[in-house]
């Protein structure tokens, strides 16, 4: 790193603070609106790794998925204008998901502001809905300042994205300034007086439930807020996709609520008399479109926990809300004292359902039976197995069948953005070398981002993808069969042959046509990514019947045309 009063670049400044943060991964699409950082990034190239991508949105997806797998932020730099606007879905999953994250845009120069330059954006008013701050830094003696900034309010309270334009005479600039210290993670603690009357709460309970969620939980603070569940005898069910953070096979631990969520696990929501809900928005999609509550007075007593305090009463008004972050009210609990016998039996009867429901309930349409596929897929992968997926009907199965062991073998995201899979896996990989990703996509999920195989196959990453390909818009399928039966309009696909298009870019592909094919396929493709140190790709054939995990298309669309049937003859 450079003396710390060296007259350096606006550009070489911004470098050294990204090491001062601790940053060892950047994501990015080149642009020559920020050529000097990238000249400044060649001179730490053995400090800092540099993921070039194919496309900003597979960036700035990376760069979210490599916060949610690491705690800390992902950075993300890319061009202005077309770059700016690419990377933006990045930042809205970050948004949503709470996601740390940084994304750096190269801006037309200072003398140009204004004018509609070329590429030129106001950053501001483009991302001020999606981003928790957005700033321009317009001077190089204050890069350190804005860059320390960023990585606080990136980690502080609720997590989120930050995005700072980067103008292009301010990079070349040259200033002598000093370097910041590293940022720190500034999190609320809960109040003793909050402590105790969530006990009594839960004391005086008949029927409780925990809900965890949300980010920047730690293997130690996930520990400790076990500890407390079991102590408790507490019945713990997850928010939609955090899974990993409760030991999927522990007997307290009761299915995750989301899309395609147990009836019998919503039900209990409804029924429950307390809801300790720590770390979750309680968003549409955990709500079940915000029918499990009643808003703006739930039925049952609610214990809202959330590290941002404007998330608090936001839609639900709760008995007690702490805010305190995940990691501070998991370390405060873990030694609390409750007698859990008064509702055993309602806890082992939410361990009963969950195991219910992770059997099927019979073959799905088709050669390809997709929770055999998960199946194989659990007895044959490492306890460490990160799965990745993107959204989409496909997701359902390895939602409802994987047992997740703990954090960190969950990247996924909740807004239901498409083509997450790929480079999510991706980044898993990078923040997690030694281990084994899975990158789950449906076919058209895929083909969002799937140029970013391109990118595992560039960087020697060994993820094994798969494509679940059905030939359509699957989840937009269901709901058009719901309301408009027999209507099919906008929702099919003609796709590529994934497999030989995995190997055109220099990966090993493989097709499955039926179950059987499945396993010695994931053994071939397994050897190939450890004798090559690259990725694997498996196209998995499915039935278009094979819509969900529990119904199929033709059932779908009787149930709507009886429904409709039913009220034109009322």
């Amino acid at each position: 790193m450079s003396s710390a009063l060296a007259p350096r670049s606006g550009g070489r400044i911004l470098v050294d603070a990204l090491r001062t943060h601790g940053v060892e991964t950047v994501f990015c699409v080149p642009g020559e609106s920020y050529l000097e950082v990238l000249d400044a990034l060649h001179d730490v190239r053995d400090a800092i790794r540099l993921i070039v991508c194919r496309q900003d949105g597979g960036a700035s997806y990376m760069a979210e998925a490599y916060g949610k797998a690491t705690g800390k932020p992902g950075i993300c730099f890319v061009t202005r204008g077309p770059g700016a606007t690419n990377a933006s879905i990045g930042v809205h999953t970050a948004f949503q998901d709470s996601t740390p994250m940084i994304l750096f845009i190269g801006q037309v120069p200072g003398e140009f502001a204004e004018r509609e330059a070329f590429q030129e954006i106001d950053y501001r008013r483009m991302y001020g809905q999606m981003a928790k701050w957005v700033a321009s830094i317009d001077r190089a003696d204050r890069v350190a300042e804005y860059v320390s900034r960023a990585f606080h309010v990136a980690m502080s309270g609720r997590p989120g994205p930050v995005v700072l334009a980067l103008p292009e005479d301010m990079l070349i600039e040259v200033a002598k300034v000093m370097d910041a210290a590293p940022y720190k993670v500034v999190q609320a603690s809960p109040a003793e007086s909050d402590l105790s009357r969530m006990q009594a709460l839960l004391a005086a309970a008949e029927r409780p439930l925990a809900i965890i969620g949300g980010t920047v939980w730690t293997r130690e603070s996930c520990a400790d807020f076990q500890a407390f569940a079991r102590a408790a005898g507490l019945p713990v069910a997850a928010a939609f996709r955090y899974q990993d953070l409760f030991d999927n096979n522990d007997e307290h631990y009761a299915g995750d609520i989301g899309i395609g969520v147990n009836p019998k696990l919503a039900q209990r929501v409804r029924d429950a008399d307390v809801l300790l809900v720590v770390g979750a928005r309680l968003d549409e999609m955990t709500t079940q479109a915000y029918t499990l509550l009643d808003s703006p007075v739930p039925k049952q007593k609610l214990i809202h926990v959330f590290p941002g305090a404007e998330e608090l009463g936001r839609v639900y008004q709760g008995e007690l809300l702490i805010n305190a972050g995940a990691a501070q009210f998991a370390g405060a609990v873990k030694s609390l004292k409750l007698d859990g016998k008064r509702w055993g039996a309602w806890r082992e009867s939410a361990r009963a359902d969950y195991e219910a429901w992770q059997i099927p309930k019979g073959p799905n349409p088709g050669r390809v039976q997709m929770a055999d596929v998960v199946s194989t897929l659990r007895s044959t992968l490492p306890k460490d197995t990160i799965i990745c997926t993107g959204a989409g009907n496909f997701s359902g199965w390895f939602q409802r069948f994987w047992r997740f062991p703990f954090i960190r073998t969950q990247i996924a995201p909740t807004n239901g953005s498409m083509g997450y899979g790929v480079p999510a896996g991706c980044a898993a990989q990078l923040a997690y070398p030694d281990r084994v990703v899975v990158s789950a996509n449906g076919d058209g999920d895929y083909m969002m981002n799937g140029q970013e195989l391109a990118t595992a196959v560039q960087y020697q990453l060994p993820v094994l993808f798969i494509v679940v390909n059905n030939g359509m818009y699957g989840t937009i399928r269901m709901h058009q069969e719901r309301e408009y039966p027999a209507r099919v309009h906008g929702t099919a696909l003609r796709n590529p042959d994934f497999a030989a298009l995995a190997r055109a870019y220099g990966a090993h592909g493989e097709t499955v046509e039926e179950t059987a094919q499945f396993a010695p396929a994931l053994a071939r493709a397994l050897a190939a990514t450890k004798a090559s140190h690259g990725p694997a790709l498996i196209e998995v054939r499915i039935d278009p019947q094979a819509i969900t995990t529990a119904t199929t298309i033709d059932a779908i669309r009787k149930a709507a045309q009886d429904r409709i049937a039913a009220a034109s003859r009322k």
